[in-house]
């Protein structure tokens, strides 16, 4: 009898352990960018170091000393998922490193602006004047709608405004409506737009409660499926040229992980009797049932979904992990599929180093008509165009082993 009471104790235990050590990999690459981060600006010229823009000399050439306080949709990805990390642990360190984060950017505003207006593109800043396509403002504005609610600044709000009108309005878009990049007779379509958009919509619309931001999101997924699906692999062509009238080359790895990290994050908001609901839940379901068709044999997904030659990429395997995990814990999926999201997230642990290092995420990716482009996109060590997806993915994953 002591035995039978014993095994049941020994299997919880083991739940636990498991629960612990993946919060342990998260906060570890967490802890990791918190130890790099700091708030100063360094003129390249001269080396020296200044805590804000108030004091800096003329004619300078500046850039912040830390890459995770840039305006740049990556570091939108990585404070939505800090503030993640910090509902989850209720750990202070988090939350405050968003909040800091932008409150340098916008207490340092003034000086961004007329820099940029003396033509000055300068890549670490320059983006948060410019709001001149989503990059410049979708996603980082998302993590804007989150760190409001914890400091509610007017200014804040403006620029959240601000860049509800611009997505809504003044963004390019083929004659159908789908969001699209380049000048007139010159339009392309490219998979990572419907995450640079609705990764906004769907905060706005939440935090708006205008109803307005969820009709354009849901309308942008049924778009952007309608266009880039590919039938004969079931997966997402990285973009659509327009004015050629055909698809682009790639089914690249994290442009199909844009597209379905998008959609989780309006599935998760959009009311359960939106009229499109059901289409977009199929349209969910559909493309994680295709994706996990090219899961290998390590959990990770393929740089190249469909080309097994191409090198194991961890950052899109991190955001097929989130869906499935968020489709899981939210009831859109069946249990059964949480297997895809443990198996993904073994071989992303495997990725991580002791220290909070990620290795094997592709780097910042343009579109070619070149498959050997997509091949050759060097991976450096923690990278940041994963990391946040790494974190959300890993605290769905504790959740679902917690249901």
């Amino acid at each position: 009898m002591k035995k039978l009471l014993i095994l049941p104790l020994l299997f919880a235990a083991i739940i636990v352990q498991a629960q612990s050590n993946d919060l342990s990999v998260i906060r570890s690459v967490a802890d990791n960018i918190l130890s790099e981060h700091s708030y100063n600006i360094v003129d390249k010229k001269t080396g020296k170091v200044y805590a804000d823009s108030k004091n800096l000399p003329a004619g300078g050439d500046f850039a912040f000393q830390s890459k995770y306080l840039e305006w740049r949709y990556v570091d939108g990805v990585l404070n939505m998922a800090m503030l993640d990390l910090f509902k989850q642990t209720g750990d202070e360190k988090y939350k405050d490193f968003v909040l800091k984060n932008y409150r340098f950017i916008f207490d340092n505003s003034a000086f961004i602006r007329k820099e940029y207006e003396k033509g000055i593109r300068n890549p670490a800043y320059y983006r948060f004047a410019a709001m001149k396509s989503l990059d410049d403002c979708g996603a980082m504005t998302a993590g804007l709608i989150g760190a409001v609610q914890y400091d509610s600044r007017a200014d804040y709000k403006a620029y959240i405004d601000r860049v509800g009108d611009y997505i809504l309005h003044k963004e390019g878009r083929r004659a159908d409506g789908t969001l699209s990049r380049g000048s007139e007779g010159h339009k392309i379509v490219w998979l990572d737009d419907l995450y640079m958009s609705v990764s906004f919509l769907s905060q706005m619309g939440d935090y708006s409660k205008n109803s307005e931001y969820l009709d354009f999101a849901a309308k942008q997924v049924i778009l952007f499926s309608n266009l880039l699906y590919d039938p004969i692999t079931g997966l997402y062509f990285h973009c659509y040229y327009d004015y050629l009238k055909e698809p682009g080359v790639a089914h690249w790895g994290r442009a199909n992980g844009w597209s379905i990290y998008a959609q989780a994050y309006l599935l998760d908001v959009l009311p359960e009797n939106h009229p499109l609901r059901p289409q977009l839940l199929q349209i969910f379901r559909r493309q994680i049932l295709d994706f996990s068709r090219y899961q290998s044999q390590s959990g990770l997904w393929h740089q190249l979904l469909d080309k097994n030659d191409s090198y194991p990429e961890t950052s899109c395997s991190a955001m097929f992990a989130y869906a499935v995990a968020k489709g899981v814990n939210r009831g859109w999926l069946d249990k059964e599929f949480g297997s895809i999201a443990l198996r993904a997230w073994e071989g992303i642990v495997k990725q991580v180093s002791d220290k909070g290092e990620v290795s094997g995420i592709c780097i910042g990716t343009g579109i070619s008509h070149d498959l050997v482009f997509y091949y050759t996109r060097p991976t450096p060590l923690n990278d940041a165009h994963g990391l946040g997806a790494i974190i959300q993915a890993g605290l769905e994953i504790n959740k679902m082993k917690n249901s």
